[in-house]
C-alpha cells in the first residue's frame, strides 16, 4: 500500500526521516474498527520498506490514543467463525509486523490506550505517555481471553505479578504507574508527550542507522522468543470469541451495566 490509501491512519513527514503516523478517528476515540485494525496490522511493513523514513512515531489524534476495539466489530465477530478466523490472523500480522520493523518505532501515548491501540503502543520500540492517560487490556471484562499482544510483551515490561494482576483483572494503568513499574520509558504532562516523542524520533533519526536497527533486531528476540505464548494466547482469544460469555459481555457494555457472564452463574 501506498501511505496515500490509508483511511484511518493519517501521515506527517518530518525532518530527517521521521514519519508521524495518526490514528485518525477521533469522533470514536480512534477505536478500531476492521479497517484500522487492517491498517495498523499493514502500516509497519510498509514503514520497513519506505526509503524515506527512518524513524515512526505513532500517536492518536484528540483525546485519545486509541480506545480499543469498536464495539460494532467485537459484535459482528462473536459466533461468527470465519470472521475469527481472520481476525486470528490478522492480530497475529500485527504484532509481529511491529516486532520486525527494521525501523524504530515511538508511541506518543496522548491518552487512553486499550486494546489494539495498546499492541501499537506498548509493543513500540520506546513508549512516552501521558502521565493521566489509562492503558489497559480489558478482554476479561469483555468475555475473552486476553490476547492481542499482552502474554508477549506485559510480563517482560512490568514482571510475572504485575501482568497477571492486570491482565486476569482487567483494571486499568495509568501511565504515571506505568512509567513506575517499567511499561513505559517515561511518563509527562499530556501536553509534552508527543513534542517528546519527536524530539526522540529525531535523536534515532540522525544516529547511526544500522547500528540502531540491529540494536532494535537484537532485543527483539526477547519478544520471538515468547512467539509461542503469543500465539497460543491469540489463539485463545478468538476461541472464546465463539462462546456466550463475549455476548453478555458486549451487551453489558451497551447497556452500560456489569456483566453477568453465563460461566460465572451457578
Amino acid at each position: 500500500m501506498s501511505f496515500d490509501d490509508y483511511q484511518q491512519l493519517t501521515f506527517s513527514r518530518r525532518d530527517n526521516g521521521v514519519l508521524l503516523i495518526t490514528l485518525d478517528r477521533p469522533e470514536k476515540y480512534n477505536a478500531a474498527d476492521e479497517q484500522m485494525h487492517t491498517e495498523l496490522a499493514t502500516v509497519w511493513q510498509d514503514v520497513s520498506a519506505d526509503p524515506e523514513t527512518r524513524v515512526a512515531v505513532i500517536t492518536g489524534a484528540g483525546k485519545a490514543f486509541s480506545a480499543g476495539g469498536d464495539l460494532a466489530m467485537v459484535e459482528r465477530m462473536a459466533g461468527d467463525y470465519d470472521r475469527v478466523s481472520h481476525m486470528l490472523s490478522e492480530m497475529s500480522d500485527l504484532v509481529y509486523n511491529i516486532i520486525n520493523c527494521d525501523k524504530p518505532i515511538v508511541s506518543a501515548i496522548n491518552g487512553a490506550a486499550v486494546g489494539a491501540g495498546t499492541v501499537a503502543a506498548l509493543l513500540a520500540d520506546i513508549a512516552i505517555a501521558a502521565d493521566d492517560a489509562k492503558i489497559g487490556d480489558g478482554h476479561v471484562k469483555l468475555g475473552v481471553a486476553a490476547g492481542d499482544h499482552a502474554a508477549i510483551i506485559w510480563p517482560l515490561l512490568a514482571g510475572m505479578a504485575k501482568a497477571r494482576y492486570y491482565l486476569l483483572t482487567g483494571e486499568m494503568i495509568t501511565g504515571a504507574e506505568a512509567e513506575r513499574v517499567g511499561m513505559v520509558a517515561k511518563a509527562l504532562p499530556r501536553d509534552q508527550v508527543l513534542d517528546e516523542a519527536l524530539r526522540v524520533a529525531d535523536t534515532l533519526a540522525t544516529g547511526a542507522q544500522q547500528a540502531i536497527r540491529l540494536t532494535k533486531r537484537s532485543l527483539n528476540n526477547w519478544l520471538r522468543s515468547a512467539g509461542p505464548t503469543f500465539d497460543q494466547s491469540a489463539a485463545y482469544e478468538m476461541l472464546t470469541f465463539l462462546g456466550p460469555d463475549v455476548v453478555e459481555g458486549y451487551t453489558a457494555l451497551r447497556e452500560k451495566r456489569a456483566p453477568k457472564f453465563p460461566s460465572a452463574q451457578s
